[in-house]
């Protein structure tokens, strides 16, 4: 098939979550499909190396936008916008012209959209769209606005969410077909538009490369471990309640633990929490390094959707997780099985202070977890699933 791939972010090189998935979809799918890549990149962001990208793409279009928040006019378009400032912040006549082009210049069978917001950029168009929600988009905002201190806000943030949720449940319904990440997603996507058709395409991790020894543990058998994109919300937020409320707690109980956070785009707030104990790094090259040279990953997330590369990625790496039941849902893993899982944080420095003691406990997490990964999230099988679903959104079965 002759596919249209549009996400608001070039695919490669694979900084982000949505990046690793974008690209390792396009990567197994091209060897049966031709792929078109139109994307989004910021204007303060360096023109990317897209030499890998042409490897697997017939086609590749790259539209800048503004910075968020660096847009005056994009902030006053939103007060008066029916569109969240998210939708606004894409949305772009030019775009919307470049796509429509394109379409009546060849034949494409299908759109594959990543995200909801920038679903505005496709005018009418007899092409099927599947759309891909990489999370519930509204309920990432909402729980940003009902935990925010910004108490002045709240209530331009309120008109925001339901915004979001507004336009969310208009694409899902004007999509021919709707992915989710998870069985979780799915059901929420249900409540909010019965009868809604959706499919599940999990994220996954590339098992062949995070199997390769990179690293040694021997000399970081007390070293905790946070991974994640700090230009995300939950990942900031998940900082606080570890530097707050857990990581204080394992220092009492094992006052040798070091703590290392890794991650892009860290907040002044993050760097500075780097010092004796603590080491903060935004430019880890591979990040094999820090999974193989730790001992636990604490993934303190209390915010929901979408599946959490940071732990596929542990735990094809051999290293067991602590985290919460939402942090952890959607991947099918049972609590002292496969990780260990609490929402109780003064519960999970406990796990995790235990899954250092206990090496029976932490070899049999990490083997377990690795066979559910293996099994389940290998990126062949599911760029398998999504070609089926390719196949029912373009009538091709």
């Amino acid at each position: 098939m002759k596919i249209l791939m549009f996400t608001p972010y070039v695919p490669y090189p694979p900084n982000s979550g949505g990046q690793t998935r974008t690209f390792n979809l396009i990567k197994n799918l091209s060897r049966k499909h031709e792929i078109t890549s139109f994307s989004f990149l910021r204007t303060d962001q360096p023109e990317p190396d897209i030499s890998e990208l042409k490897k697997y793409c017939r086609k590749i279009e790259i539209f800048r936008r503004k910075k968020a928040w660096a847009s005056p006019e994009k902030l006053l378009v939103t007060a008066i916008s029916p569109f969240p400032y998210l939708v606004n912040m894409y949305r772009s006549g030019r775009v919307t012209e470049a796509i429509s082009r394109e379409l009546s210049a060849e034949h494409y069978d299908l759109i594959h959209v990543e995200t909801y917001y920038i679903m505005p950029n496709i005018a009418v168009t007899p092409v099927p769209v599947m759309l891909a929600e990489q999370t519930i988009e509204y309920l990432v905002y909402q729980h940003f606005t009902e935990t925010t201190r910004l108490w002045p806000a709240k209530p331009l943030l309120y008109v925001d969410v339901a915004k979001h949720k507004y336009w969310e449940k208009y694409f899902w319904q004007k999509a021919k077909k709707v992915v989710a990440m998870s069985e979780a997603d799915k059901e929420k996507m249900r409540e909010l538009a019965p009868g809604l058709d959706v499919g599940i395409v999990p994220n996954g991790v590339d098992m062949d490369f995070f199997a390769k020894k990179v690293a040694t543990r021997r000399t970081a058998d007390t070293r905790f471990l946070f991974v994640g994109n700090f230009n995300w919300l939950q990942n900031r937020e998940a900082v606080e309640i570890l530097m707050a409320e857990i990581w204080p707690r394992i220092k009492v109980q094992l006052p040798q633990a070091t703590l290392w956070i890794v991650g892009r785009s860290p907040t002044p707030a993050i760097k500075k929490l780097g010092g004796d104990s603590i080491k903060v790094s935004d430019d880890v090259e591979d990040i094999r390094l820090a999974y193989q040279g730790s001992a636990v990953l604490l993934a303190p997330l209390f915010g929901g959707g979408g599946t959490r590369y940071k732990i596929l990625e542990a735990m094809a790496s051999d290293l067991p997780v602590v985290s919460t039941e939402i942090g952890i849902e959607g991947i099918g893993a049972n609590n002292r099985k496969h990780a260990l899982i609490s929402n109780s944080k003064e519960e999970m420095a406990k796990l995790a202070v235990e899954v250092v003691k206990n090496k029976t406990l932490a070899k049999t997490l990490a083997a377990n977890a690795k066979k559910l990964v293996a099994d389940n999230y290998d990126w062949g099988k599911i760029s398998a699933s999504l070609e089926k679903i390719y196949e029912e959104t373009a009538g091709k079965n």
